[in-house]
């Protein structure tokens, strides 16, 4: 059991074809507890989802761009456990104009609502829960390869990039506290998030002529393991690290394709 009485906060749970609940539920599996966190109209999606895991974790309300959210969700995980030994950042949203087809159609305020819920809400995030983790802990993110340009991604691969750089200044500062902080970076996959890409169709087609290993988008379990190994103490002298998991398509260089 490689999480066995270890506690974790899990965000961004929506569906059950996404890389968070696939985590929770790997969690859960390998005897971990799990709290969840959704806002708004979601929740409704995410108790949905709750339900479905082998044990139903409660769903606290956070919304990270909220500070009085944030206190609340601190102080009622230390109420309830009083200890918290990792935590899953699977947070990102651009609005449409920053997925645009050009770059340059996205104005500050588009652009910067994209930057603060997908990358400055890791600080937020690891802000609230690094005093909980007595005991060390480890923190991990999502991420999509931001070392090359993508199409439609634009501005949210900006802020992935913002992201991979904030990772490496975090796990510099909570080192010493003994928190680890990564980044999981996926593949592809048929998730609530890629539907708003315009041109996610393009992907399947890159990841079949990359990916040695080859890439399925509508499994999400490798990425979930790879999740739950990083928070578990199998990783304990790994931090600022971006570990892809991507059928190795990062690895290969672009490759013709028909157009």
């Amino acid at each position: 059991m490689l999480v066995a009485g270890k506690k974790f906060l899990v965000t961004g749970v929506l569906t059950e074809a996404s890389i968070a609940f696939a985590t929770a539920r790997l969690i859960q599996e390998q005897g971990g507890e799990v709290i969840l966190t959704s806002f708004g109209r979601a929740i409704r999606l995410t108790e949905r989802c709750a339900a479905r895991l082998p044990e139903k974790p409660d769903v606290l309300e956070l919304d990270i761009t909220q500070p009085r959210h944030l206190a609340e969700l601190a102080r009622d995980i230390s109420d309830r456990w009083g200890v918290l030994d990792g935590a899953l950042h699977a947070i990102a949203y651009a609005p449409e104009p920053c997925l645009d087809d050009s770059l340059l159609t996205a104005s500050w305020a588009d652009v910067s609502t994209a930057l603060q819920v997908s990358a400055f809400s890791l600080k937020s995030l690891a802000g609230a829960v690094a005093p909980l983790m007595h005991r060390g802990g480890s923190i991990v993110a999502l991420d999509f390869d931001a070392s090359q340009a993508w199409p439609g991604y634009n501005w949210m691969g900006v802020a992935k990039a913002a992201l991979e750089s904030l990772a490496r200044y975090l796990a510099t500062e909570l080192g010493p506290h003994n928190i680890r902080v990564n980044l999981v970076s996926a593949g592809p996959l048929s998730t609530v998030a890629a539907r708003a890409i315009p041109q996610f169709a393009a992907y399947e087609h890159i990841w079949k002529a990359r990916a040695p290993l080859g890439w399925d988008l509508t499994d999400a379990q490798a990425v979930g393991r790879a999740c739950v190994a990083l928070l578990s103490d199998w990783f304990p002298a790994t931090t600022g690290e971006i570990v892809h998991v991507d059928g190795g398509a990062h690895a290969v260089g672009a490759v013709a394709t028909e157009r």
